[in-house]
């Protein structure tokens, strides 16, 4: 029992340490020596509960496709009496402080992007999936606007969210949530019908940093 708890200790310092380096460097340029310096064990250790890169890498879009998942089922119970776009709003903020608190999410959104490297873990497509999906109740529940679709609207969404890693360096002087405010306020109105938006809008973003 003692040596299944240090492994497990060993492996979540690993891929911790492998989130890190990719986050900060991307899968090409992380070397498995300094993951190994960075979790504070040899690269021998590092090699007897991983294949190599590939497999940490793996290891860490794993975690934070977990960590999503409970984020977003969360989401989903928070915001279900205030329907899907509701929902949607508010995955966005999750979203964007998952990104700023957890290195892991951080960096499976770094390597799914990276074409150094292909992965079974599509981080962005779920996103993508999952916006459709709350999109698609949102036209069965009256909620878009005239002559938009699901799929136009998920479009817009995803365009304007899927960078999210990267607000908040982009306008000095504003934070990320800021920026994401300024988002939604500016789309919301584009394919929601006009109660549904300014219902959302009062409800979803209060309380979250505006300007």
């Amino acid at each position: 029992m003692v040596k299944q708890e240090r492994a497990a200790r060993t492996r979540e310092s690993l891929v911790h340490a492998a989130a890190e380096v990719f986050a900060e460097e991307g899968f090409a340029a992380a070397s498995i020596a300094e993951i190994s310096q960075r979790a504070g064990v040899t690269s021998g250790a590092l090699h007897f509960h991983f294949d190599g890169k590939t497999s940490l890498a793996l290891a860490v879009e794993q975690r934070a496709e977990r960590a999503l998942r409970r984020a977003a089922a969360a989401e989903e119970e928070r915001g279900s009496d205030g329907g899907p776009l509701r929902v949607l709003v508010g995955a966005t903020y999750t979203m964007l402080a998952l990104l700023a608190e957890d290195v892991a999410v951080r960096a499976a959104f770094a390597l799914c992007a990276d074409a150094a490297r292909s992965s079974p873990v599509d981080l962005r497509g779920q996103w993508w999936m999952w916006a459709e999906e709350l999109l698609v109740a949102a036209e069965r529940a009256g909620l878009l606007a005239e002559g938009v679709s699901p799929q136009d609207a998920t479009r817009l969404v995803v365009a304007s969210t899927v960078g999210l890693e990267g607000l908040g360096g982009v306008e000095p002087g504003r934070s990320a949530r800021q920026l994401l405010t300024r988002i939604w306020t500016v789309v919301l109105p584009g394919i929601a019908s006009g109660e549904a938006a300014a219902a959302v809008l009062v409800e979803a973003i209060p309380g979250k940093e505006t300007d």
